[in-house]
């Protein structure tokens, strides 16, 4: 009792020393000391003490931040910015260190409305002080209805409010079975998943409810239906996260899947100890409005919507994406989840950035090590790029590829080709070219200052510095492999050397080769022994320039006999090839190949061709006959002779005018300008899909000029046709010239003595039975005029039918040319019929 009253003693001492310090700070510095008994001091300490008697009862929550938050208003609305800051630091230094100070928010109330009762003053009397809220001390206080000291500041003098309040919680009660309390603390386990005392999950709606046996007002149970949605949302994607750890490793679930349950998982974590917190504050009881509560941390359900609006957000969120990932994985997990991140709300961006960087960080390290390694380990398939067993020669075309479903949508496509062509190179370079030099590329991509600047954002949102990587890589990688491919490969002479033999470029060694194989080649195709003609070949190179070409070049030309049919001649199953090993066979393939084939059996002919055209020259020249030899001959079989040589002569050359601008529009329009074309791209070729798309374009180029095509294939068989004609032309002739030296010899020997002549005639007689039936000199001199006119007429007349079957298929070849598609066939047109002779023959052309 004793100190009690020592307390409430030293109470009014304090008040007075406060007041009297306060005071004191205002005084001029040249004032004499603030004197305890003038009216200016006991009117200030009269008015803190009613101050401090009185009840102020607040019109609001007792919520220090709030309180300070709009003390802060005030005064930043005043134009006053740097008392707010000062009041913001002020109190915040307040909040922490004056632990033992319960009503925080009464200490602060308290000098809000202070600071707003002296601004309300109209006039300030001079007797009071600037310090301390002004009331008018000019009327004797019994006037104002003072009483013993104490003023009543109050704006219920009644406490109206506070019964009113009193009645609205008996009402409350009435209505509630259950207390608000209980409520949230069931709210907050049905936020984790967990059935509360009257909260419960309820499996046929899916979804947390009140039974309707308990008795709440109908905001509260919509309010609690609306709250433990979350816990709805949780079970969810907990749900998803427990299924997927427990079917790694047995299931495919893939890094990516492990990625995105860390992720979620963590999130989760997050919202743990979020739910801590709210447990902890909902422990404390719920003040009514009225009633003056020891501490603001207390939880209502009100409260609990603020808490939880942005959690809602976030397990909204990740529900969706689980339930959009739930048969996805790897990349186009990854997609999925990026469709959701392009979202105009910042706080759903960062959180869909930062979950995206965790899942797609093993799809980024996977990048890296492909374009810097060629490493592809993907155990459970989760990468857009997939590789296959395969042959070294299918290994760029058909080893690697992209895997469209697994291409993230924030990867371009562009870029995605980039990188499949990159570790592509690499292991290119390793396994067909048996080359190590890519590291030392991959080594300059690592240490590049530009690379290593952006290194520390690899990952998600940094296109930009992935494709950097991928660019150097690329530009490095590639240019290596070009320079293994020209260099150490020599790529550029062995596609000369195939123009020179296969397409039969290297003149010399075609011609010795066609007079030494032709022999051969006329037997039957059963007979011919491959080994035989691999020698004829050897002999051709050895006796042309190819001779001195590389050895290696030469090792790899040789003889192919492709498959014949019973009756098929030599020339019809005759081909050469050309070996292309590792890594040329990644160019020159099968199929390649196997074009190229197709444009050398189609030169082979028109050569064979060329060739009996020449050979049939030689034939007729005209020192081979002399028409002395004749002198003894009818006149009308001589006219014959005359005419029948002129009709195959002027035969030969109309036929040789068609084959020379043939051969000419082949050998140079077509190889020649592709062939150059050819060079210009091989010399700006970036990397080898470039080259191949050269190789492509320079072959596709021969295939339809030179009427191989799909859409040439009518032109291409009228000219087989017309080749087959001039092989029969060559054998006519041949025939012809064999029967005039024949009839020349027969002419010479019949002029003889009669002597030798009789003596002839005996032999032929015990000869007969070994000369042919019906031999020219048989029957004698007229017998002899007798069968070389007959002869000569034949003959004649077999001309005129070449003659005639050729104008016609000639003319129908021709009237081809001008309705072809590709423009170097029309201008073959304009070649053959320079003068128009074919458009007068045949006005349809």
């Amino acid at each position: 009792m004793m100190e009690e009253e020592e307390d409430q003693q030293k109470l009014p001492d304090l008040v007075k020393e406060l007041v009297h310090r306060l005071l004191s700070q205002n005084l001029p510095s040249n004032s004499p000391p603030l004197n305890p008994n003038s009216a200016e001091f006991r009117n200030s300490l009269r008015y803190a003490l009613r101050i401090l008697s009185s009840r102020l009862t607040p019109s609001v929550a007792p919520d220090a931040a709030a309180i300070a938050d709009s003390i802060k208003r005030r005064l930043a609305t005043h134009a006053r910015s740097a008392d707010a800051l000062s009041f913001a630091d002020l109190f915040s230094k307040f909040a922490s260190k004056a632990q033992s100070v319960n009503n925080k928010w009464a200490v602060i109330y308290l000098l809000k409305i202070i600071s707003e009762d002296r601004h309300k003053t109209a006039s300030i009397p001079a007797t009071t002080t600037p310090l301390l809220p002004n009331l008018a001390f000019s009327e004797p206080a019994s006037n104002k209805g003072w009483s013993n000291g104490v003023l009543l500041v109050s704006k219920d003098p009644e406490n109206r409010r506070e019964v009113a309040f009193r009645e609205f919680v008996n009402l409350v009660k009435e209505e509630n079975e259950v207390s608000e309390e209980v409520i949230v603390r069931d709210v907050l386990y049905a936020c984790q998943g967990v059935d509360g005392r009257f909260v419960n999950f309820e499996s046929e709606s899916k979804r947390y409810v009140i039974p309707d046996s308990v008795r709440v007002p109908r905001g509260t149970r919509s309010m609690v239906h609306n709250l433990c949605e979350l816990g709805v949302l949780f079970r969810k994607v907990s749900g998803y996260i427990s299924q997927s750890m427990d079917r790694f490793p047995n299931e495919d679930v893939g890094t990516v899947g492990q990625a995105f349950c860390s992720a979620l998982q963590d999130e989760l974590s997050e919202y743990y100890k979020l739910l801590a917190v709210l447990e902890a504050q909902a422990s404390n009881p719920i003040p009514l409005v009225s009633e003056s509560a020891s501490s603001g941390n207390y939880l209502s359900l009100r409260r609990l919507a603020v808490w939880l609006a942005e959690p809602m957000v976030k397990m909204r969120l990740m529900a969706d994406l689980v339930e959009k990932c739930r048969v996805l994985r790897g990349g186009a997990m990854a997609g999925a989840i990026h469709l959701h991140a392009q979202h105009g709300d910042p706080m759903v961006h960062e959180f869909m950035r930062r979950l995206l960087q965790r899942v797609c960080s093993s799809l980024f390290e996977m990048v890296r090590r492909w374009v810097l390694e060629g490493e592809l380990e993907d155990i459970f398939s989760e990468f857009f790029i997939v590789g296959q067993p395969v042959k070294a020669e299918s290994l760029w075309r058909e080893g690697y590829r992209l895997h469209d479903a697994m291409l993230p949508s924030f990867i371009p496509p562009s870029l995605a080709q980039r990188i499949l062509r990159t570790g592509k190179s690499i292991n290119f370079l390793r396994v067909c070219c048996e080359d190590r030099g890519w590291a030392d590329a991959a080594t300059e991509v690592i240490t590049d200052n530009e690379v290593t600047a952006r290194r520390g954002g690899f990952g998600y949102g940094e296109t930009d510095t992935l494709e950097l990587l991928v660019d150097k890589a690329a530009k490095r990688i590639d240019k290596h492999l070009l320079d293994v491919i020209f260099k150490r490969y020599k790529f550029k002479e062995h596609c000369l050397a195939i123009k020179q033999y296969l397409l039969l470029g290297q003149g010399d060694f075609v011609q010795y080769l066609m007079d030494i194989v032709g022999p051969e080649l006329s037997e039957p195709a059963n007979t011919i022994s491959s080994f035989k003609l691999s020698g004829l070949l050897e002999t051709a190179i050895r006796a042309s320039n190819a001779q001195y070409e590389d050895p290696d070049i030469l090792d790899r030309l040789r003889v192919k006999m492709m498959p014949h049919e019973s009756g098929d001649r030599g020339w019809d199953v005759f081909s050469l090839e050309y070996d292309a090993r590792v890594p040329l066979d990644t160019v020159f393939t099968e199929s390649v190949m196997a074009r190229y084939l197709r444009i050398f059996n189609f030169l082979w002919k028109l050569k064979r061709v060329e060739h009996a055209l020449t050979g049939a020259w030689k034939t007729m020249k005209p020192n081979c006959i002399t028409s002395n030899s004749f002198t003894r001959l009818q006149h009308a079989v001589k006219m014959q002779l005359v005419s029948t040589l002129r009709r195959c002569q002027v035969l030969w050359v109309e036929i040789n005018h068609f084959i020379s601008n043939i051969q000419y529009y082949i050998m140079f329009e077509v190889l020649e300008i592709s062939w150059s074309n050819f060079l210009a791209e091989m010399e700006v070729a970036k990397d080898l899909d470039d080259l191949l798309a050269a190789h492509e374009k320079y072959l596709h180029s021969i295939v339809e000029k030179s009427l191989l095509g799909d859409l040439s294939q009518s032109l291409y068989k009228s000219l087989l046709v017309i080749f087959d004609l001039i092989l029969r032309f060559r054998s006519r002739a041949d025939r012809l010239y064999e029967g005039i030296h024949e009839l020349q010899a027969r002419i010479t020997e019949s002029s003889l003595s009669s002597r030798d002549q009789n003596k002839t005639r005996s032999r032929k007689q015990l000869n007969d039975k070994t000369e042919e039936p019906g031999s020219w000199i048989v029957d004698g001199r007229k017998a002899l005029t007798q069968r070389a006119g007959e002869f000569l007429r034949n003959m004649e007349q077999d001309l005129d039918a070449i003659a005639k079957e050729y104008s016609s298929l000639q003319e129908e070849f021709i009237s081809q040319l001008p309705i072809q598609q590709h423009v170097d066939l029309k201008f073959l047109f304009f070649r053959l019929d320079f003068n128009e002779f074919y458009r007068r023959l045949c006005p349809s052309v």
